[in-house]
């Protein structure tokens, strides 16, 4: 059987059994921070687990993506050097979730295995926990007693965590042994008998005291290593020997030259197992959002691709290769997992950026590796730390290459130097955060300036500077969004809000002097201007967000953000520099939600709801409650967990415009654009380069003009909306007639608007605009087209121009005229209508 015909098997068997094939999960947990990447298949039903969370199924089936690379479960430094640890690897699984138990679960695992799967009863061996006698008794139906094992919680016993769902669990091992005497070597760790399935039984709660309740309902979870039942199938003693990683190895042989013979100890064909699972781990994790960068999960693939690199270079190349192998992933998982089929452009340009990035200091720091380890048995950890923090090397290369000299590294001094740099961080961060310098007060503050702007409150903590309410209008920086400003009153005197910190559950509002009062209430205030500014910013980042996927594409993940009131910054992951072309694609694309008057709704939701709607976007790493707020700009478009404060229609936002782009770090890049009336001042600014930059002076005109003709069209726009509602509002069985002053229009901005209002109200309407521009007045009149024979706009525009000691003219729907006596415009205003009268 080849390996797709071994996984299908597996999800049409449990679907003959009643199971539900559900989708994999993402390897980037989704909404989940204690995880750096999926390592199980039970990671996606976790809730139900925990008993927050439901499945309209009670029986499941799938195959998982799952990276393990870190904290318990971390196979790295197996990876290659055995037959059967995987960085990446698939995890075949059926679930029940309080429908049936033991009993099934031993009887199908049998089935499959010994009658669909027709392997050797003879060499299969089970495992159970120590007291665990139900299923012992089971498994004796199927095998003789000296082939069920009794194991202690270490082998046989499965906890989620130090407390919660948990229960015995039951492993089937395979014996590959020549005679079948692998008896002994159950649990062993050793290739010739090797663990193949683990049906796991949750029927205890472990309660913080470590003692053990039954839940209520019983659950089934299992888990088969896919490429270990490959291995087995196809009679293969390793799993690299499988149609799984063969064709991977065969490129690599293909473009190094070299041959791969599947030894242990064989140097080509160890770096050729290392090659072919760390793109594997590269592709599936890129393709579901995640990227190469200097923490988190980012470091994690930063390491893999670069120990990759490494052996590479043992096989010979000096330039980029790994990436040169996507396509047969593409080719042999791509219909399986289409998300790395259609990420495949993406995918490529990072592996291959980050493989030449590393490569420009790999030569160097070999050098200097070189340099560090002679006359020596081991590498100090001061200079492991030079490695890494001048070099790129992770700690783990190091290794790696120390090991292939036979060198220690001084591993406790290098984790010395790291808690260093990480101090050093922090102190240099120590100033933009009060908090450490903050008294402590059990004080409890309440945020209610989502949707309250001043109010009075109960002061409840003063202290030099610093007081604290029971409620407060004033937003605290989060989620870079800056803190508000305002004032505070108290006793009738006035105190300016300069800064607003927060420690456990108070609120700290940061006034400009010390404040010495026996008052008890405080009247607060924001400044409202600023917080309308930093509420545009911060919705148009959230468009802009939803633009640069759209754009550059769906790996794009916010990696830090400002939102101040004169400007946002978004730093985003990307590999490369984007065109001009794309910029402005990018800048149209949010404008059009601008423009389209976009509701913005607000939610707030239980935050177990929210992650399990995919199109919601959640942080990594963010600290969330509860209960969330859910901000949704169209949901086809934005949806995204926001505590920050928002417009309430896109419309208010008025423009967005990008005025700059830059790298920021290897990988990262960073964009900062304004909206609204910090664009005006933005035209100020280019106007004033204009006088010292003789040289750009065409370049700045053309974006003045583009700026100034895009607020021109808005400003008109929302003018005619008012007038045409000025309108409508008129009660009168005869004509409605308006008549409107307006400041700071041209006479073809006005003729444009009176047009539109024209044909907006459609019928018995005279719409006459007066302007006032310098030393001139200007005219201009609309007529509706049941109107014009009989009042023509031309006529009664050139009568009212008279007025003003000017004259004019026009078509009978629309007209235009001028004058010099702008004392008399409002003579106009007053005889307009009999000046219709006489017609």
């Amino acid at each position: 059987m080849t390996s797709r015909d071994i996984r299908q098997s597996f999800l049409d068997f449990f679907k003959s059994k009643d199971h539900t094939v559900v989708s994999s999960a993402p390897v980037i947990p989704h909404g989940d921070p204690t995880l750096l990447f999926t390592n199980a298949g039970m990671n996606q039903f976790k809730d139900v687990f925990l008993g927050i969370g439901t499945r309209d199924y009670k029986r499941a089936t799938d195959t998982q993506k799952c990276i393990r690379v870190s904290g318990k479960h971390n196979d790295l430094e197996e990876v290659g050097v055995d037959t059967y640890h995987h960085t990446f690897f698939e995890m075949l699984g059926n679930w029940s979730f309080g429908d049936y138990y033991k009993n099934e679960a031993i009887e199908w695992a049998w089935e499959l295995l010994t009658k669909v799967w027709q392997l050797d009863s003879n060499r299969l061996h089970a495992t159970v926990y120590r007291t665990d006698d139900e299923a012992y008794n089971m498994w004796k139906k199927y095998l003789p007693e000296s082939r069920i094992h009794r194991f202690d919680e270490k082998d046989n016993f499965w906890e989620m965590g130090e407390t919660g769902p948990c229960g015995p669990c039951s492993e089937i091992h395979f014996d590959r042994t020549p005679d079948m005497s692998g008896g002994p070597l159950v649990n062993a760790g050793v290739p010739d008998v090797i663990e193949i399935w683990n049906l796991v039984f949750i029927q205890y709660n472990r309660k913080p005291n470590g003692e053990l309740e039954p839940l209520a309902s019983t659950h089934v979870d299992t888990g088969m290593g896919f490429e270990r039942i490959c291995a087995v199938i196809q009679n293969k003693s390793s799993n690299y020997d499988t149609d799984i990683f063969m064709p991977l190895i065969n490129k690599i042989e293909e473009l190094s030259r070299r041959t791969y013979n599947g030894g242990l100890d064989d140097k080509d064909s160890i770096a050729m197992r290392v090659i072919a699972d760390h793109i594997r781990t590269l592709t599936f994790a890129i393709a579901d959002g995640a990227l190469p960068s200097n923490e988190g999960r980012g470091y994690v693939l930063r390491r893999i691709l670069r120990r990759g690199a490494r052996f590479a270079r043992n096989l010979g190349f000096n330039e980029p290769m790994m990436y040169k192998l996507i396509p047969i992933l593409i080719k042999n998982f791509g219909d399986i997992f289409p998300e790395i089929k259609n990420n495949y452009e993406v995918i490529t340009k990072i592996v291959k950026a980050e493989e030449e990035s590393f490569l420009q200091t790999l030569e160097r720091g070999l050098l200097k590796f070189d340099e560090l380890s002679i006359n020596t048995h081991s590498i100090s950890g001061a200079d492991a730390f030079l490695l890494y923090d001048t070099f790129g090397f992770p700690l783990d290369l190091t290794q790696l290459i120390a090991r292939e000299r036979n060198l220690s590294v001084d591993t406790i001094e290098f984790e010395k130097y790291m808690t260093e740099q990480k101090n050093r961080s922090r102190l240099s961060r120590k100033n933009q955060s009060m908090e450490s310098d903050l008294p402590d007060t059990d004080a409890h503050s309440y945020f209610v300036g989502y949707t309250t702007y001043q109010t009075q409150a109960n002061i409840l903590f003063i202290k030099d500077n610093l007081i604290v309410t029971d409620i407060t209008p004033f937003y605290t920086e989060s989620g870079g969004q800056v803190s508000d400003t305002g004032k505070l009153v108290v006793d009738g005197i006035s105190y300016d809000v300069i800064d607003m910190k927060k420690k456990g559950n108070a609120i700290f509002h940061i006034l400009d002097r010390d404040i010495d009062t026996k008052s008890k209430i405080a009247y607060l205030e924001i400044d409202i201007n600023r917080r309308k500014r930093i509420m545009r910013n911060h919705s148009a980042t959230h468009l802009l967000h939803e633009a640069l996927n759209e754009v550059l594409g769906s790996h794009i993940k916010q990696a830090g953000s400002l939102v101040a009131p004169d400007y946002l910054r978004f730093d985003f992951n990307h590999f490369e520099k984007p065109s001009s072309e794309q910029l402005k694609t990018i800048e149209d694309i949010a404008n059009s939600k601008i423009f389209n008057n976009v509701k913005v709704d607000i939610e707030e939701i239980e935050l177990n709801v929210a992650q399990k709607n995919p199109k919601i976007k959640m942080f990594f790493g963010d600290k969330y409650g509860e209960r969330v707020r859910v901000v949704t700009m169209d949901p086809k478009y934005s949806m995204e967990l926001c505590g920050g404060t928002h417009v309430s229609d896109t419309a208010e936002i008025g423009m967005l415009k990008i005025i700059s782009e830059s790298s920021i770090a290897a990988g990262v890049r960073r964009i900062e654009a304004i909206t609204g009336d910090n664009i005006v001042n933005y035209i100020s600014s280019l106007n004033n380069d204009l006088t010292n930059k003789q040289i750009e002076v065409e370049q700045l005109n053309s974006k003045l003009k583009h700026i100034e003709g895009e607020l021109s069209s808005i400003k008109i726009n929302n003018l005619s909306d008012q007038l045409s509602t000025k309108i409508s509002e008129i009660k009168s069985s005869g004509l409605k007639i308006l008549i409107e002053k307006l400041n700071n229009l041209s006479i073809d901005d006005m003729r444009e608007l009176a047009d539109i209002v024209r044909n907006k109200v459609i019928s018995n309407s005279i719409i006459l605009l007066i302007g006032i521009n310098s030393d001139k007045v200007h005219l201009v009149c609309a007529v509706t087209d049941d109107l014009k024979v009989k009042y023509p706009a031309g006529k009664l525009v050139s009568r009212a121009a008279e007025i003003v000691g000017g004259k004019g003219g026009g078509k009978p729907h629309l007209a235009t005229a001028g004058g010099k006596d702008i004392e008399n415009v409002d003579a106009i205003v007053s005889n307009f209508e009999k000046i219709l009268q006489e017609f």
